[in-house]
């Protein structure tokens, strides 16, 4: 199995290299062509992380970093709030706590629910009253 590993680790990080370029801007990408790297990508598989490391440090463009906090959750001017510090989303909580208005008596989820009651209230009386096939009245055996 630790044999295997390398190839494996090799492989996966070919896979996200060649990911990688493909789905990045052709205007973004650094030093070559698109359809260069994808080609060193490919062709240097034998060679293991030739081609993913030169993609990354040469190849891949530069991630812009939003604001100037820190790596580890610092916040920049512009970025992302969280749900409970967001002023737009307690608003709309605050209109989501409204109750909800219970269903007139007569409306169509009434009816429904009455015939639905009445349905099974028939299936009901069915299943308990004794038939010719079952004269003691007892529940019918699904086989």
């Amino acid at each position: 199995m630790l044999r295997v590993l390398p190839i494996l680790l090799a492989l996966g990080v070919l896979v996200y290299a060649f990911i990688d370029c493909l789905t990045t801007d052709e205007k973004q990408v650094r030093n070559l062509s698109k359809v260069m790297w994808v080609l060193i990508l490919l062709v240097s598989f034998p060679v293991p992380f030739l081609g993913p490391i030169g993609w990354f440090v040469a190849g891949r463009p530069k991630r812009e970093h939003v604001g100037g906090g820190s790596v580890f959750g610092g916040r920049g001017r512009g970025g992302q709030l969280a749900p409970d510090d967001n002023p737009e989303f307690l608003a709309s909580l605050a209109k989501d706590d409204k109750p909800a208005e219970a269903p007139k008596p007569g409306t169509d989820e009434d009816e429904m629910l009455r015939r639905w009651e009445e349905d099974l209230k028939h299936r009901e009386d069915d299943l308990r009253s004794p038939d010719q096939d079952n004269p003691e009245g007892r529940a019918k055996d699904k086989d």
